[in-house]
């Protein structure tokens, strides 16, 4: 008994070592990452990849193992977790409506088009791949499930990582970086309910009874959050806010993250789409006390946890393991994630009034992925839908599509009237 304590003790010490560890590395590679124009998020996975199979595990002693042993993976997997959802409800929290107001009509088209060719442009790459990547742990993965996936990932655009970019390029009050910011806000939206559909597919295995159930229990769920958690939480917002019990209230939003996170899993959706929502039915009002009280300490608390998560990713990229055949298979991933990014959103642009160096500069922000990608791409190496071999160049093309956008931005662009306006994006993303 003594010894299996001792021994328990030495496995979460480890983990604290390892935790330690994450956080430095990150820390230095992110601010690397900003003195080179780029997000932080680049620096972050990049030391991921840095401290994993990749390089780390390049050098004598298997310094990985060493520093990340297998029976302490798990509790780092479940830290990261923790952050994940954490950062999910803040997303969805964060999400305004205002972003998209202005302009609604030109968002949706920018957003529908990129969407719809990135989409349709990953579910026929996915004819080729899936061959090759059929078999994850022993268990088949239906082409369907793989398709929708491929499409999902080849749509996603980075939300909060686009803020930062227009921040540090000085874009945010141009008509191209607000258009981009609303376009990217719809896409937020309709990538997480893609991801709740490709989770429900997975969980039903072919069982379209099951998937009928699992549709069924989500539409309830939705209901349930619109049409009961979201008065519930202004009326108790609103009473604790004027008694200012912000420490008692912090604790109930974040139980209630926890709590809808773990019915969405239940229902057969993946936890990130019911904290995200949980987030998305939160009062905006009051915003100023919110910002200070509620977002200000859960970003910290995000800030912390978040480079667990870029590191626990970054275990599962091993370069190393990429054949010559994938290697031809990672242009194709990428030249058809910029494709469809990039002419779904420029050719809208045109046709919308835009000038061509206002519409390239539109589908760079657009195929910006960061972590919203990893979030994805972790989400289908838990459903079991990725091999690992699949997981790294995901991961690859989700830094490729990132890192290009800062340095092919144009630097001279037409402004809107008005003041500076600051994405309230910026208060929730200091990994991005």
């Amino acid at each position: 008994m003594i010894a299996s304590a001792a021994s328990q003790d030495m496995t979460f010490a480890i983990m604290l070592v390892g935790i330690a560890v994450v956080l430095l590395v990150g820390l230095a590679f992110g601010r690397l990452a900003r003195r080179l124009r780029q997000p932080a998020v680049i620096g972050e996975i990049t030391a991921g990849i840095v401290l994993g199979p990749s390089l780390l595990g390049l050098l004598p002693g298997d310094l990985p193992q060493r520093l990340f042993p297998a029976d302490v993976r798990p509790f780092l997997s479940a830290v990261s977790q923790v952050g994940l959802v954490l950062f999910m409800f803040l997303v969805g929290w964060e999400f305004e409506k205002r972003l998209v107001r202005p302009h609604a009509g030109l968002a949706v088209g920018v957003s529908l088009s990129s969407i719809a060719l990135a989409f349709g442009l990953g579910a026929a790459l996915a004819a080729v791949l899936h061959p090759h990547h059929s078999t994850v742990a022993g268990h088949h993965v239906s082409f369907p499930a793989f398709a929708v996936f491929m499409g999902t990932a080849m749509s996603v655009t980075a939300f909060p990582v686009l803020a930062r970019i227009l921040s540090d390029n000085k874009l945010l009050d141009t008509r191209v970086g607000s258009l981009a910011l609303a376009s990217a806000a719809i896409d937020d939206v309709l990538a997480w309910c893609l991801l709740a559909y490709v989770s429900a597919l997975v969980s039903a295995d072919g069982d379209y009874t099951e998937l009928v159930r699992i549709g069924a229990l989500s539409v309830c769920y939705v209901a349930l959050m619109l049409l009961v958690v979201r008065p519930l939480l202004a009326r108790l917002v609103w009473r604790w806010a004027g008694t200012e019990r912000w420490t008692q209230l912090l604790v109930v939003l974040c139980s209630g993250a926890f709590a809808s996170a773990w019915l969405t899993t239940w229902i057969g959706i993946h936890a990130i789409f019911g904290a995200f929502l949980f987030g998305f039915v939160m009062p905006r009002e009051p915003s100023r006390l919110l910002a200070e009280h509620m977002l200000k300490p859960l970003g910290h608390v995000s800030l912390v946890l978040l480079p667990v998560f870029f590191i626990v990713t970054g275990l599962g990229v091993d370069l190393g393991a990429l054949t010559a055949g994938d290697g031809l298979a990672l242009v194709l991933i990428i030249t058809v994630a910029c494709a469809g990014k990039l002419l779904g959103a420029i050719l809208p642009a045109r046709m919308l009034g835009f000038t061509w160096r206002e519409s390239k500069d539109l589908g760079l922000l657009m195929n910006t992925r960061g972590l919203t990608e990893l979030i994805i791409l972790n989400a289908a190496v838990s459903l079991g839908v990725l091999d690992g071999r699949m997981f790294t160049m995901m991961v690859i093309m989700a830094l490729v599509t990132t890192a290009m956008a800062g340095p092919l931005l144009s630097r001279r662009v037409e402004r809107v009237e008005g003041p500076s306006r600051k994405p309230v994006s910026d208060r929730i993303a200091p990994h991005s």
